[in-house]
């Protein structure tokens, strides 16, 4: 109830500010035009239009181009105005504009955009942009003005954008669903097939421009990810000359060191570069209480089983991504690309003292004492060619893509257990060696038509392998391993091969009347088989798996509202595979009293969604608020079931999963130094298995609850390039099928000082430093009925509840430097694509035009201007412009082409 009272109050609150918006007066004038590149004739996308009063030279009303370079000013009041329209890197324009009592209309016409040639001496940037862009089909952050992430990875960035949430193990959820789907720079990866949250780990925090969250993807993107798509943008060089970026941090917990070269001449490019981080000192404990209770067909209990279980552990981490990227503009039109990559991502984790004492009826009856040492090794390699035609008709582009995908992962776990009596240790050991392998072939085409339409077509072909070898082995104290040969379940080779063939269309619609519509269609035709190297009655059985077509349909709709508002609708069909996590049936029992095996069996999951959105100014104030619901069917979750006093872990289809849900994010710019970023994400789960209690499925269940979370983070600007910043997350209970998961809550502070004209920054940040132990509370509670042998009669039902609480030492103190060696100078950036395998389901791009944009066409001078926060004034002594452009330069340069 203090929930709903704080959040009524909230929003009257919000309300509130509406209320005080100033009445600008309306007439029936109109100013339209359309803003280009003087030189390359190519759209200057989101250039800030300004309606100013001609006497005081301040705006009054204001718009921004969209893709095309095409602005509206409507509802224009009679009088003479001045129309300024600016974008960074080019040179201001200014109108004069008279408007009559009886509403008249003027274009401006194509509007030539040239670039800023006069030098400056040195550029103070005041203000910030925009931290939030709403484009038609997704929410795009801009991580680049975040400090305190730095000497941090992705998963510090994602922990700070709206509608996600990442837990202390890097699990990322998007509205509380963790079937998302990561991609870099539009392009997959192996790695995030087999853990997201590792993947996360190998990105620098430092690197990330901005994060892209796609509720509502497109029919071009594949139809995986229920949730939706987070596509993380890394800063880029379309640039001339060479440079060296050098970037370190050393700390309580872990330290990091990046180094990223970049060399570009004439037509051709080469970029070379890699980031390690080594996290070391992660300690914590945790204790685990499970009690089991069986019932008689009376319901009467019979006896109780106690267990309880305490360990302290510590995890240690290295992590590294390294890239050789290569890019070649054959002509103006034709353009090669290609990349390797190579991430690895190794982890060490240790239970000292994992003692477990048994209780019977209240009476102790045993006690083992055990080490338990895990490994987690895993190297992926990438890569990528590309080929990219454009035309001389804006947004005409055809592109041919590949991509070569592997990922090579070995798991390890040995515990030594000690009985607490005469007899000798024993020991276990896992070895499981796998690999993910895919192979993508991808062709896209888009052509505009008239003024305001477009169509995209294409095709895609992902062939995928995927391979699983486990063993087991036991000893005995003074002697060698012993495989385990009795069992096809503990020792086998288990292969599953997928082939997904996919075509799409795509239809967008811009009209005069600043509405957006996007929708389109696509069709997934997908074979599956799987097998086991044993084949035993042991083996968890593999149905003949039948291929299966699935048709998804997408449809987002926006409107662009006065004074920048945006409002918009959308609705799409996802359907969800499964990942090798959930169908390895490699048993995981590093822990004996909670063990983990997948489902070879899973079936895909369908799942539509439905959100509604707006977006709106208010005087230098940003305000979004979202809402939406999500329906799953056949919904992979995990199950738990008891057999004797283990916890036994699996995963099903099951049943229904929905959510009701808002969103809400607010940015706050207060003056020119200040500025607050927050927001609250809250929903309604459901989850309902709806099966009967049957011989065979004995799982009956259903639960649900509110779920919360929010974020913070402030942001001041100090003189003599000093800043200071602080952030905060928390995230509250989750539900889970059959109990819930605890909450938890983040924060840090961070200072930081830039010196010798920005090229090198040094700053200190701590985290957590009020409350240094960090707690999580879980609660499980598995009924299983039984039967007698043949399942001819009920007999009773078990119950076990499981309580765990995990406790992390978080504090850390880190101190970071960045330095950039070297200079170049900004050349027009080439339009590039890569391969989106926007697939699977996992621990846990940018259909439009804007989404070509963000790939590195479209525009020039960096990243779009935000609602006009961004100023530039000239002073002496900080950033020289890039050098003078001549018109005899120009010539040479559209000659050369």
């Amino acid at each position: 109830m203090k929930k709903v009272i704080i959040s009524i109050a909230f929003f009257a609150f919000i309300g509130s500010l509406f209320a005080q918006l100033p009445t600008i007066p309306k007439g029936s004038g109109r100013i339209t035009g359309v803003v280009m590149d003087s030189l390359d004739n190519v759209p200057v996308q989101f250039a800030t239009v300004a309606l100013n009063n001609p006497t005081t030279h301040k705006p009054i009303d204001g718009t921004v181009a969209d893709e095309k370079g095409k602005f509206s000013l409507t509802k224009v009041p009679a009088g003479n105005f001045e129309v300024v329209i600016s974008f960074v890197g080019y040179k201001t324009k200014t109108f004069k504009a008279a408007i009559t009592e009886k509403g008249n209309e003027i274009n401006l016409g194509i509007i030539k955009f040239d670039f800023e040639t006069e030098l400056l001496k040195d550029v103070v940037v005041e203000g910030q942009r925009a931290l939030m862009e709403e484009k038609v089909d997704r929410t795009v952050y801009n991580a680049e003005n975040d400090k305190t992430t730095a000497g941090g990875d992705a998963s510090d960035v994602l922990r700070r954008v709206p509608m996600l949430t990442v837990d202390l193990d890097g699990n990322v959820t998007m509205r509380g669903n963790s079937n998302v789907k990561v991609l870099i720079n539009n392009k997959p990866s192996t790695i995030m097939a087999s853990s997201i949250s590792d993947a996360l780990k190998q990105i620098p925090a430092d690197q990330i421009k901005s994060v892209e969250v796609i509720t509502s993807p497109s029919a071009k993107y594949d139809a995986e990810g229920s949730a939706g798509i987070i596509n993380i943008i890394t800063k880029k060089n379309n640039l001339q000359g060479l440079t060296l970026n050098v970037d370190a941090g050393a700390g309580l917990r872990g330290s990091n060191l990046g180094l990223n070269g970049n060399y570009r001449k004439g037509k051709m490019g080469f970029s070379l570069g890699g980031f390690g981080r080594f996290g070391y000192n992660v300690r914590g404990e945790f204790d685990n209480t499970q009690n089991r209770s069986l019932y008689n067909s009376s319901n009467t209990l019979l006896s109780t089983t106690t267990n309880l279980q305490s360990a302290t552990t510590l995890r240690r981490d290295l992590f590294g991504r390294y890239q050789f990227g290569w890019d070649y503009d054959i002509n103006k039109n034709n353009s090669l690309a290609a990349s390797v990559r190579y991430g690895a991502r190794n982890g060490w984790n240790f239970q000292d003292d994992l003692r477990t004492k048994v209780y019977g009826n209240d009476i102790q009856t045993g006690e083992t004492l055990r080490q338990v040492d895990s490994k987690d090794l895993s190297g992926t390699v990438d890569v990528n060619l590309d080929y990219t035609r454009t035309f001389a008709k804006p947004q005409r582009e055809f592109s041919f893509l590949t991509m070569y995908s592997r990922n090579n992962r070995t798991n390890y776990s040995q515990t030594w257990t000690d009985s607490l009596n005469s007899n000798p240790l024993t020991a276990r050991k896992n070895n499981n060696l796998s690999f993910n392998q895919e192979l993508t072939f991808q062709a896209d085409y888009q052509n505009p038509f008239g003024e305001n339409h477009l169509v995209e077509v294409g095709g895609k072909n992902i062939s995928r392998k995927v391979s699983s070898d486990f063993e087991w082995f036991s000893r005995v104290e003074g002697q060698p391993y012993q495989p385990l040969t009795n069992s096809g379940s503990l020792t086998n080779n288990f292969n599953y091969n997928q082939n997904v063939t996919a075509g799409y269309l795509s239809y967008t619609y811009n009209s005069k009347s600043k509405y957006s519509f996007k929708a389109g269609g696509r069709y997934e035709y997908t074979t599956i088989s799987a097998s086991f190297e044993n084949k035993t009655t042991e083996n968890p059985n593999v149905d003949n798996i039948k291929p299966y077509g699935a048709f998804v349909p997408s449809i987002n709709v926006s409107r662009k509202l006065k004074a920048g508002n945006t409002l918009k609708a959308a609705y799409n069909r996802r359907i969800q595979r499964p990942s090798i996590q959930f169908l390895n049936p490699n048993i995981q029992s590093a822990n004996p009293l909670n063990v983990t095996q997948g489902n070879p069996n899973l079936k895909p999951e369908y799942t539509d969604n439905y959100e509604l959105s707006y977006n709106t100014f208010i005087k230098g104030t940003t305000l979004n608020f979202s809402g939406f619901y999500r329906n799953t069917t056949g919904s992979i979750q995990s199950v738990r079931s008891s057999k004797s006093d283990t916890l036994f872990t699996t995963y099903q289809n099951l049943g229904r999963e929905s959510a009701y849900g808002l969103n809400f994010f607010g940015n706050v710019s207060i003056g020119k130094k200040f500025s607050l970023n927050g927001g609250v994400d809250t929903y309604y789960a459901v989850l309902n298995n709806n099966i009967a209690d049957t011989s065979d499925v004995k799982l009956n269940i259903k639960n649900s609850g509110w779920v919360w979370s929010g974020r913070l983070f402030g942001n001041y600007s100090l003189k003599n390039g000093w800043g200071l910043q602080f952030f905060s997350h928390f995230r509250g209970k989750q539900v889970t099928l059959q109990g819930h998961q605890g909450g938890f809550r983040m924060y840090s502070m961070s200072v930081r000082k830039e010196f010798n004209n920005k090229k090198g920054s040094v700053g200190l940040g701590i985290e957590n430093f009020v409350t240094p132990r960090l707690t999580v509370k879980n609660f499980t509670d598995s009924k299983t009925n039984t039967f007698t042998p043949d399942f001819s009669a009920y007999t009773g039902s078990s119950q076990l509840n499981q309580r765990n609480t995990n406790i992390m030492y978080n504090l850390s103190f880190r101190v970071n430097f960045s330095y950039r060696i070297g200079k170049m100078s900004f050349e027009q950036p080439r339009r590039k694509k890569s391969v989106n395998n926007d697939d699977l389901k996992g621990e846990g791009g940018v259909g439009d035009s804007g989404g070509d944009q963000q790939q590195g066409g479209g525009q020039r001078g960096g990243a779009p201007q935000g609602s006009g926060q961004q100023q530039i004034k000239a002073k002496p002594g900080i950033t020289p412009a890039p050098a003078k452009t001549t018109e005899e330069e120009k010539k040479k340069k559209k000659k050369k082409d």
